[in-house]
């Protein structure tokens, strides 16, 4: 399909994504995740893009595939703002929380490195 690394393909999408460009930017999300099926960081991306277009339903479909193949901060403040944009806000809660959680682990993590 192509020699680009998939991950490439990804922080070009974001790029396109940053000028607007929703559709060029679903496009190469498309060819990365031909590429690599799981990866996180993609499916990430296009959440994010669904997100951004108000469609709540791929946005949530893409952010729970990425939770799914890698758990991080990013994603769990994904999903909080899917949800309580979906209007439910016990999930939002719960994913907002969780965010927190493993942000306060990361900063734990990095203070215990550093010492």
């Amino acid at each position: 399909m192509t020699d680009v690394p998939p991950q490439s393909l990804v922080d070009d999408a974001i790029f396109q994504f940053t000028l607007g460009e929703h559709e060029d930017a679903l496009g190469l999300i498309a060819q990365a995740l031909a590429l690599a099926p799981d990866l996180a960081s993609a499916w990430h991306a296009k959440a994010e893009i669904h997100f951004d277009r108000r469609d709540l339903d791929e946005a949530l479909l893409a952010a729970e595939k990425a939770l799914a193949l890698h758990e991080d901060v990013h994603v769990h403040t994904s999903l909080s703002r899917i949800w309580m944009e979906r209007g439910d806000k016990e999930r939002a809660e719960h994913h907002g929380a969780r965010a927190r959680i493993l942000g306060w682990k990361e900063q734990l993590s990095d203070s215990a490195e550093s010492d």
